[in-house]
């Protein structure tokens, strides 16, 4: 415990994870974070320890949904998640020299079944495995599996237990998303195949799956396939199936054999639920009769792949889509599958689908490829991923996927999007998915990927898709400083602030927002502001982006009545002086000028707007304009008739002038004869 000192010795509650765990950066825990880097921690309300921060990669979001089940209370068995949010770190104790967001867990009590990077290991005794793994952990599984949530995790480095004799208790799953770091050998083949990031949360069959090679590790003292790539891991599966292909030569005891083949079963429906598992002799004697996959006589050699099955040519086509799409289209997939697998109804179907995608294709390459393979690699194997073009996923990974660092993988991904691909795959296996939702999913996916304008596109996609996933601003993760770690809404103008405050807001056509800020606000708020996005999209002059960028992050403050922020505000005035431009009285334009740093210095987004969007102002500019306008033309008028009398008014002045100049010269003569007359 800590002393009521030490827990109110960091009054700046914003530099605590969720306003109340702190990160001891000195106490890392090695191997306890599920494949990510993890310190402990300590609740600063109450003093609790025995936690940990798990920080989340910046490539592999956190999974929001089940954060969000988890606020019901931890589950039992489970190193389950307390809280999560962003750190920042002025004083520079983490050791990336970033922050960045943290999921706060448990910490484990004691050690991992088997440390990470170990070699071979004495097999475990039958008896111990049935009593400190399986059944704890099919008890947590099915308190998992009544809150609607999979763990994905499961493997000896990420199961721990304090002693010998205690249950084994499941690791942290949560700051990454679903099986995005589990080894090829731990997941079925439908999974293993596809983008690590983009496994999708699958069903807790799964993770009875994963169990299960968990159980046939310990007892084997080894890992089948270690420092195998994934491919051939999944190639060998689909050959052999998971359990011979693991298991090899190797001989288990009866009761683990016999448990370990059916949570091995290649169909997530045969394997046996964790609450089954719980007692071993039910668990053992519940066999599910599955039919062998029909194999051929001879096998279909597509791209160096041989397919003996119809299941493995779904994943030769999946694998090798330029062999696969040249297979399907000159007939040598079709003529295989009816003489030498003898299926002429999985042919039919297969061709029906050629057929259609030809009609519709004029050119017959690049997307149409892609779809073509799709919708055959989902015919031929009911269990596989969503595959195109070379690449496979399930459609709840394809948040996590579209941040793979690989362009080429998310310029698939967009095609894939652009053509509602999984909307096409779910009915072409119509008996395995929810039809209505992905078709829904695949449609909206599109609307936003076509979406015009900064507020739209691929970055769009991405923050709609992936929550917790922080803005990806230039801006705001600048080399040769912190980096500002943007996890929600309310985090941005802070963020901004802060940089502002240090005249790090530079860049060339930086207005205060780029494409990045752009599109988190638009999926993170609903603000109304697709005008103001098109204009940041469009080539318009420097203060007007900046107006536009004002005008969005005035209403993120106003909405979320956000702290003052004068610096941002100060930065803003000095790029909207030339706006002022618009208001025609001089005299205006100087106390709007005057008023800008006056404003600025109360760092209110909307008052600085307010003195250069004011269509009153405007108005009474341009009234004042009229009148002025209005003066000077009577004055012209006056002028011009002025110039228009000149000649006549020259004339009369001219005859009026002589006149009396004689009149003056008689006066004279009279006043020179009189004097005469007088003297």
């Amino acid at each position: 415990m800590v002393s009521e000192a030490e827990r109110g010795s960091d009054p700046d509650r914003s530099r605590l994870i969720a306003e109340a765990f702190d990160v001891d950066f000195v106490r890392p825990l090695e191997e306890a974070g599920g494949g990510l880097r993890a310190w402990a921690a300590i609740d600063r309300r109450d003093g609790r320890g025995g936690l940990m921060a798990v920080q989340v990669g910046r490539h592999l979001p956190a999974r929001a949904a089940e954060l969000v089940k988890f606020q019901a209370g931890p589950v039992p068995g489970v190193l389950s998640p307390l809280a999560h949010g962003v750190l920042r770190d002025p004083a520079g104790r983490d050791p990336t020299g970033r922050g960045g967001m943290f999921v706060i867990c448990q910490a484990p009590a004691g050690r991992a079944l088997r440390p990470l990077g170990g070699q071979a290991f004495p097999p475990w005794d039958e008896a111990v495995l049935l009593r400190t793994v399986l059944r704890p952990a099919a008890l947590a599984l099915d308190q998992l599996r009544a809150r609607g949530i999979t763990h994905r995790a499961i493997r000896p480095e990420n199961l721990f237990r304090p002693s010998e004799a205690d249950p084994a208790v499941l690791g942290c799953a949560w700051a990454a998303p679903p099986a995005a770091l589990q080894d090829a050998v731990y997941e079925p083949p439908y999974a293993a195949m596809c983008l690590p990031a983009g496994r999708g949360a699958g069903s807790i069959a799964d993770d009875v799956y994963a169990l299960g090679v968990t159980l046939l590790v310990l007892a084997l003292g080894r890992v089948p396939f270690a420092g195998v790539d994934a491919i051939t891991v999944v190639r060998h599966k689909l050959e052999r199936g998971s359990f011979a292909a693991l298991a090899g030569e190797e001989r288990l005891p009866p009761m683990l054999q016999d448990l370990v083949r059916g949570m091995l079963a290649e169909d997530p429906e045969h394997r046996p639920p964790p609450a089954l598992l719980a007692d071993t002799e039910i668990a053992r004697g519940r066999r599910v009769a599955a039919r062998p996959p029909r194999r051929a006589q001879k096998p279909l050699e597509i791209g160096g792949e041989n397919a003996w099955t119809a299941r493995t040519l779904s994943f030769a086509l999946a694998v090798e889509p330029r062999a696969g799409a040249l297979a399907l289209r000159n007939g040598s997939a079709d003529r295989w599958l009816r003489r030498s697998l003898g299926d002429s109804a999985l042919a039919v179907r297969l061709e029906e689908v050629v057929r259609i995608r030809a009609a519709q294709s004029e050119a017959g390459g690049g997307r149409d490829d892609g779809a073509l393979l799709m919708r055959a690699s989902a015919i031929l194997d009911p269990l596989a991923p969503l595959c195109w073009d070379g690449i496979a996923l399930w459609p709840d990974g394809l948040g996590p996927a579209l941040l793979a660092q690989d362009e080429t993988v998310t310029a698939r991904l967009a095609d894939m999007v652009a053509d509602e691909a999984i909307g096409a795959w779910a009915v072409a296996r119509a008996e395995r998915s929810d039809l209505v939702s992905l078709r829904l999913d695949a449609h909206q996916y599109r609307a936003l990927l076509r979406q015009r304008g900064w507020g739209g596109g691929e970055a769009r996609l991405r923050y709609a898709l992936n929550p917790l996933l922080p803005c990806r601003s230039p801006a705001l993760m600048q080399e040769g400083g912190a980096q500002e770690v943007v996890a929600g809404l309310s985090d941005l103008l802070p963020a901004l602030e802060r940089l502002a405050a240090l005249e790090r807001l530079a860049g060339d056509g930086f207005a205060g927002i780029d494409l990045e800020i752009a599109a988190f606000i638009a999926a993170r708020s609903e603000l109304g502001a697709e005008a103001d996005l098109l204009t940041l999209s469009e080539g318009r002059r420097a203060d007007q982006h900046a107006a536009a960028a004002l005008r969005l992050l005035a209403a993120v403050q106003a909405r979320l009545r956000g702290a003052a922020v004068p610096a941002l505000a100060r930065w803003f005035s000095q790029r909207l002086a030339p706006a002022l431009a618009v208001f025609e009285r001089r005299t205006g334009r100087r106390q709007r000028a005057a008023a800008l740093a006056e404003v600025a210095a109360t760092g209110r987004l909307g008052a600085l707007l307010g003195l250069i969007d004011d269509p009153a102002g405007l108005a009474a500019d341009r009234r004042d304009l009229s009148a002025a306008l209005a003066r000077a033309r009577e004055i012209d008028r006056r002028i011009d008739a002025l110039r228009a009398a000149a000649p006549g008014r020259a004339a009369l002045a001219r005859r009026l002038g002589q006149e009396a100049m004689t009149a003056l010269a008689l006066l004279a003569l009279l006043w020179a004869a009189l004097a005469e007359l007088l003297a």
